[in-house]
């Protein structure tokens, strides 16, 4: 893989900069908008990335701070799932409050936002404080966003219970957006205030890179992952009016920036420091980019990517169809076509060659997978396994040049878990799936050594690309989430059946 971005260089230029802004005040609310950990949309579009490169430099000022996270009491209600990972909002918190405890660094406590009793964010919190969690509960702020002077008063902010923190950096970050990081902030700001604490607030959020051109492949990528939000790429006018120096932040920022500096400004007593919504922010991310044309064709390919995921989703009923136009209209911006990601052609010519010899009603799927030298591979649905399943054991069977002939897994394996899934638990259709056919494959390489050469090949498969004629179940999407393979499908079902389909 070719690289595009210093990841090293990148972690002492962000970490300067924000202590930098920290001693300014006495405490810094810094909101951290998109993932903290395991930032899978980073890592695609600036090859070298590292994905856990927000928690290492928060790792590097652990000392300094500690992180309050917030989730959406309506996230929680209607069980929100966080899309690169396929788990409800609140798992996710609680997966977050295990990764930061990891890497040493102090959860304060959980926020409940606009809460107003709803069962499933109660159920949650009695959870977390349960298990020793500190939680505090927001409700929605009187008077946002418009009346100031209600929203800077007892009435407002003033309503929200005071988090104690002790830190002089103090993060506060979500499992997603739309979660109240800002109000969260922006109610501790006046609480400090009111205690004559000097605090500030900034923001991180990666994309867009505001010095980086606004139709910059990197830039319209974040366009296309978030087109369910509506977000659109603007120049920042505040910044121009201030500066005379063009940069680039996102419509929302930009719209609410006039009442968000209105309201700092009413809580300080002071005119704001920031003239810009570029001024609020500290990333640093553009100044790691060491090869921009890798950097731009990594984004034209997540668009692409992200194009397939949001057709998949319309399919599945979870978006609307306004949505997945505006995701056609992206790839139109730049002139992209399914057929440009590698994968794409190869699964769709095997699967056609396959429904010359299907049955009616017969799943025909293909997956294809290129593998990190080149080489593109395919593999289809049977009635022993199914086509993800059949791909990942021959792509360990091409890294570890073992013949296509030679089986891995015994049929003394597989025909008794076949039985067991279609005798004992009623299972509609017994073939086995990628999961299931790893574990066969792992009990065979207790006595085969050519089972565990092969076996030993899959860490091979991260970051590998594939492309499925088909959508996913949900098992196996989980499973090559977890092997790190970016899979993309084509929106149609293997089957007419409504249910076994999930």
């Amino acid at each position: 893989m070719k690289i595009g971005f210093d990841h090293q260089k990148y972690l002492e230029e962000q970490s300067k900069y924000i202590l930098e802004r920290v001693n300014n005040y006495d405490k810094l609310y810094l909101e951290f908008g998109g993932k903290l950990v395991f930032d899978l949309h980073a890592k695609r579009v600036l090859p070298g990335y590292d994905e856990n490169a927000k928690i290492k430099l928060l790792q590097k000022l652990k000392d300094k701070l500690e992180v309050i996270i917030c989730v959406y009491a309506g996230d929680i209600e209607r069980n929100k799932i966080r899309g690169d990972f396929g788990i409800t909002y609140d798992m996710d918190a609680l997966r977050l409050i295990d990764d930061l405890r990891g890497y040493g660094l102090d959860v304060n406590s959980v926020v409940i936002t606009r809460y107003d009793g709803q069962p499933a964010a109660t159920l949650f919190i009695n959870k977390l404080e349960r298990r020793g969690i500190k939680v505090y509960t927001h409700k929605a702020t009187k008077g946002y966003p418009f009346d100031v002077d209600t929203i800077v008063s007892d009435e407002g902010y003033g309503k929200n219970p005071y988090i104690e923190t002790t830190k002089p950096i103090v993060v506060v970050t979500a499992p997603g957006p739309g979660s109240g990081k800002l109000a969260t902030c922006l109610s501790q700001l006046y609480h400090e205030f009111k205690r004559g604490n000097q605090a500030g607030y900034s923001k991180f959020e990666t994309f867009p890179v505001w010095n980086v051109p606004l139709k910059h492949p990197l830039n319209i990528a974040y366009e296309a992952a978030t087109v369910d939000l509506k977000d659109v790429n603007m120049i920042d006018s505040f910044h121009v009016d201030a500066y005379a120096e063009i940069t680039v932040n996102y419509n929302r920022d930009i719209e609410t920036f006039p009442v968000l500096k209105r309201i700092i400004e009413k809580i300080t007593g002071e005119d704001a420091v920031y003239k810009s919504p570029t001024d609020m922010g500290v990333n640093r991310v553009g100044y790691g980019i060491t090869d921009d044309e890798v950097v731009k064709e990594a984004s034209r390919q997540e668009i692409i990517r992200r194009y397939f995921k949001t057709g998949a989703e319309y399919k599945k009923g979870y978006i609307d169809k306004e949505t997945f136009e505006r995701s056609r209209l992206i790839m139109e911006e730049l002139n992209l076509k399914e057929e440009d990601r590698t994968v794409v052609l190869p699964a769709r010519e095997r699967s056609i060659r396959l429904k010359e010899g299907c049955d009616k009603g017969e799943a025909c799927t293909a997956v294809a997978l290129e593998l990190h030298n080149g080489t593109i591979l395919t593999g289809k649905a049977s009635k022993v396994m199914d086509a993800t399943a059949a791909i990942i054991l021959n792509a360990v069977k091409s890294l570890a040049n073992i013949s296509d002939d030679i089986h891995l897994i015994s049929p003394v394996i597989l025909e008794p878990i076949i039985s067991l899934k279609s005798k004992n638990l009623g299972t509609n259709n017994p073939a086995l799936d990628c999961e299931e056919v790893l574990i066969a494959l792992s009990i065979c390489a207790a006595t085969n050594p050519t089972a565990q050469v092969a076996l030993e090949k899959l860490p091979l498969l991260k970051g590998c690309q594939a492309h499925s004629t088909t959508i996913l179940s949900n098992n196996d999407e989980q499973t090559l989430r977890k092997l790190g393979i970016d899979i993309t499908c084509d929106p149609d079902y293997p089957t007419e059946s409504l249910y076994y389909n999930i």
